[in-house]
C-alpha cells in the first residue's frame, strides 16, 4: 500500500510552458521503469504551473526516485525551463482508495 509520496510544483519560464509540458510527458517511460514507484502523475495546475505527484510503499522507493533519472533530467533542464527552483515536498499518505 502506498504510504509515501512526493509532490513537486514546477513554474515554467515565460514562453517555456509547452516545452515543460513536453518534458513531463516524455518522462513517463522513465517512471514506468521504476520498480518502487507505484503511481506517477504529471499534471498542469495553471497556465504556467505544473506538477509531479508520485506514490511509494516505502521511504526507500521515494528516495530512489529522488536519486533517479527523472529528477536528474529535471535538474539538468531547470535553468532552461523553470522560472524558479522546483518545490518538492515529501508527503505522507493518510488514506488511499
Amino acid at each position: 500500500m502506498e504510504k509515501f509520496a512526493l509532490l513537486a510544483r514546477l513554474e515554467a519560464k515565460a514562453g517555456k510552458e509547452q516545452e515543460l509540458q513536453d518534458f513531463l510527458k516524455s518522462a513517463l517511460p522513465l517512471a514506468e521503469t521504476e520498480q518502487e514507484t507505484i503511481r506517477w502523475y504529471a499534471l498542469q495546475i495553471g497556465p504556467s504551473t505544473f506538477g509531479i505527484f508520485d506514490t511509494f510503499a516505502a521511504e526507500e522507493g521515494r528516495q530512489a526516485h529522488l536519486d533517479g533519472d527523472i529528477a536528474a533530467a529535471l535538474m539538468a533542464n531547470a535553468a532552461t525551463l523553470l522560472a524558479k527552483d522546483p518545490v518538492i515536498e515529501k508527503v505522507s499518505l493518510l488514506a488511499v482508495k
